[in-house]
């Protein structure tokens, strides 16, 4: 005989979750919880009707007291930068000064950055890395090409206003 389902003083929580749900994901922790404890289905029953397997139904279930309960905070997609050298606001300190320089050259020297990058991480960083964060923070179009001289970026602007 399977266990009985816990958690019924969260049952008014989900409810209110289930109307103000505004993502698939919020709505179907809500209904994890919800349907076993209102409706007495199994878990493999309210699998089913949420569209998840068994064990993630479980996972949900729980995950959702304990946002419910406080124990665990709600993630966002910003707090997912798993392998972060910097917060945010640290990039954009650190960005300042650049910015400051290029905006009499209308260019960002990479090389230069990278250099400066490395040193405030304390290890070393890769160009695509560098190129990350300039994008990021909505710099990169004034990115300084190194390898690319003054003729061939001219005669490629040339060809792009023939198009």
């Amino acid at each position: 005989m399977a266990r009985p389902p816990m958690g019924r003083e969260f049952v008014e929580a989900a409810k209110e979750r289930i109307a103000s749900a505004k993502t698939v994901d919020a709505l179907r922790a809500a209904q994890a919880l919800l349907l076993p404890l209102e409706f007495g289905l199994s878990l493999e029953q309210t699998a089913t009707i949420i569209g998840l397997s068994k064990s993630r139904t479980g996972k949900l279930r729980t995950r959702f007291q304990r946002i419910v309960a406080g124990q665990e905070q709600v993630k966002t997609k910003k707090g997912l930068r798993n392998h972060a050298r910097m917060s945010l606001d640290e990039e954009v300190q650190f960005l300042a000064s650049f910015v400051a320089k290029s905006q009499n050259t209308e260019t960002l020297p990479v090389s230069q950055l990278k250099v400066e990058l490395e040193r405030a991480v304390g290890r070393s960083v890769s160009i695509s890395t560098v190129y990350q964060l300039l994008r990021r923070h909505g710099w990169s179009k004034l990115v300084q090409y190194p390898r690319m001289n003054a003729t061939v970026m001219q005669a490629w602007e040339r060809l792009g206003r023939k198009r």
